[in-house]
């Protein structure tokens, strides 16, 4: 062990012991007199190491590489290196990191236990004195609950208003404009369903806008047509423009380059409040486009966005870069909390995924963040649900049998391939996209792959809507009442229903679901790896839960119908009792979705299950 690790190990394994060291600080180096085990250690030079690129658009991916906003985001980025050349000392002020560095954790560590035990000292004196010490010792929670609250606030104004945008490209509600489709066709007296909504009143489509829906069909699908492509290339446009002109750092997902600055790298402008505004807007814009890409994964970058401005209001964490990153790993935690409704799968990916320095505080005020920012974001009640997701699951209370683990196995490899062939397919294309002069011409890249989206994705009804709506019904139980689509079953009635009977022959609307779903499953895999990469905000973690679902989805149908032609069986015998379904086909959708996030973000599913 190193003689600056065992300083280090010494500091965290008990945070209110004291250090018992005398620091020296010259203009060379910084000399820590501690005594361990009898022994006095010296610490080196504390020059932080620097980690230059050779060019600066190495600093994040393909999708990220013009410099971003110069505001002061992360450190003042006037210096040209770490304030060691000059004189050094452990003040409030004496913070100074240059681009593309890394932080150094021991003397910034050291920093904040001088100035802790510097209020120490001073509370026992008069009342400012106790209740400055009283205020710093609040304000760690103090800043995660102002984190949470923003966070919580911010995405549910995104869950609002991205069905608002994708629904524009199919028309508006007349009577109440700030309505998505599916709330303004929602009848309380009636019980409609938003299935049935092509038939609502309220809902203008394009054709009806322009006073033309008495044309014969083909004109109207025409228009419709055109609409869904012009405004759904308008949408991705903008965000794509808007990202190259205001914040170049805010196109792609940012979980990679926020693992890269909680690990103590600096990255200038990555933090900033244009990157917060330009990735909030943008992601909206960029999702109700129809592009094949999701919002959860960037809701991260925002969080942690968030919690990088609200810092520099408390100089415990705006003068030292190791206790920010305390506060941005409760960002990440509070981030993946509304993006999946899961407040402990975001302690948890903060603890595992994103984390270099979690001490045990760190975590319990991580975990009171995500908790008070899935609060605000229920409160907000963006999906009108009550629910922090679009997708809930939680009907599947029937048992699952020994058998059904041979296919779930099955999906688990067909996962684990679909995330093998999209790495390396999206690995060659950003290759390509760097080394030929398409690196250069990023908006119209962008123009290009939102067109072929909307002109391959309109004449399948299953590729034709968001993906997140897509997820909701294939992971979606078949009732009674649901006749059309994927739950076109032969007779099945309200009692079969009641008694658990899901099972059934499949009709005519199955069979021409299946062959539709296989369109939309190569379409999926084939523009995902195109558009990932681009510069628009865009994530990752939904299209491929959607690849995951639609396939889990049709092997569900497929294990189902081969149990019911098959109920003698020996393997099928407990499948297909007289009280209850064979197989529930959504439950391998939500199987197959977990098992193509996992093959693609090589992370385990405890977000699908949190």
């Amino acid at each position: 062990m190193s003689e600056r690790d065992a300083l280090l190990l010494n500091y965290l394994m008990d945070d209110e012991e004291e250090l018992n060291s005398d620091l020296t600080v010259d203009s060379q180096s910084v000399t820590y007199n501690t005594t361990i085990s009898g022994d006095p250690l010296q610490a080196p030079s504390s020059r932080s190491v620097s980690l230059r690129l050779s060019d600066r658009e190495h600093a994040v991916h393909e999708g990220c590489s013009s410099r971003a906003s110069t505001d002061d985001d992360m450190v003042d980025p006037s210096t040209t290196g770490y304030a060691t050349d000059q004189d050094e000392s452990l003040d409030e002020g004496a913070n100074h990191y240059s681009d593309f560095h890394t932080i150094d954790w021991l003397k910034d560590i050291a920093k904040d236990r001088l100035r802790h035990r510097s209020i120490i000292k001073k509370r026992k004196g008069t009342i400012p004195n106790k209740l400055s010490s009283a205020c710093d010792a609040a304000s760690g929670w103090l800043i995660v609950f102002l984190i949470a609250v923003s966070v919580g606030g911010v995405a549910g104004v995104i869950d609002i208003a991205a069905p608002w945008f994708s629904d524009l490209k199919l028309g508006i509600c007349k009577d109440s404009f700030w309505l998505n489709r599916e709330q303004c066709c929602w009848d309380n007296e009636n019980n409609t369903r938003f299935d049935d909504s092509e038939s609502c009143s309220q809902w203008a489509t394009w054709p009806i806008l322009f006073g033309i829906d008495s044309v014969n069909g083909a004109g109207i699908y025409l228009l419709e047509y055109v609409m869904y492509c012009t405004i759904g290339v308008l949408f991705a446009l903008s965000a794509a423009v808007a990202v190259k002109i205001f914040a170049p750092y805010a196109c792609g997902s940012g979980i990679p380059e926020i693992k890269t600055i909680l690990s103590g790298f600096v990255i200038h402008g990555y933090l900033g409040k244009w990157t917060l505004l330009i990735k909030s807007t943008g992601l909206m814009l960029a999702v109700a486009s129809g592009l094949s890409l999701g919002k959860e994964g960037p809701l991260v970058h925002v969080a942690c966005c968030l919690g990088n401005i609200l810092s520099y209001f408390f100089p415990k964490y705006r003068n030292n870069e190791a206790k920010k990153r305390e506060v941005l790993s409760a960002s990440a935690a509070a981030g993946v909390s509304v993006a999946f409704g899961a407040p402990v799968g975001g302690v948890l990916f903060s603890l595992e995924e994103a984390s270099y320095y979690f001490p045990m505080k760190t975590l319990w005020r991580s975990f009171f963040s995500a908790l008070v920012a899935a609060f605000v974001l229920r409160s907000i009640n963006p999906f009108g649900n009550k629910h922090l997701v679009m997708f809930n699951i939680n009907y599947y209370q029937r048992p699952w049998y020994f058998i059904e683990l041979v296919p779930f196995m099955g999906l688990g490899a067909l996962g684990g391939l679909f995330g093998a062939l999209f790495i390396k397919c999206n690995i060659l294309w950003c290759k390509l996209r760097k080394t030929s002069r398409l690196g250069n011409y990023p908006i119209a890249e962008v123009l290009v792959i939102a067109l072929l989206t909307g002109l391959l994705a309109y004449p399948n009804p299953y590729t034709r809507k968001s993906a997140s709506e897509l997820i909701r019904e294939l992971i979606a139980a078949c009732s009674h009442e649901s006749s059309e689509g994927i739950c076109d079953y032969v007779n099945r009635t309200a009692e079969t229903a009641h008694r658990g009977l899901s099972s059934s022959a499949i009709g005519p609307g199955i069979q021409t679901a299946l062959w539709q779903l296989s369109l939309a499953l190569v379409f999926k895999v084939i523009i995902t790896i195109f558009t990932f990469g681009i510069k628009v905000p865009a994530g990752l973690f939904i299209p491929s839960l959607c690849i995951g679902a639609i396939t889990g989805r049709m092997v569900g149908i497929g294990i189902e119908q081969l149990a019911l032609a098959n109920q003698n069986l020996l393997i099928f015998e407990n499948l297909c009792r007289s009280d209850q379904s064979c197989v529930e086909p959504g439950l391998y959708a939500m199987i197959g979705a977990a098992a193509a996030l996992g093959g693609v973000t090589k992370m385990t599913g405890i977000l699908i299950f949190s």
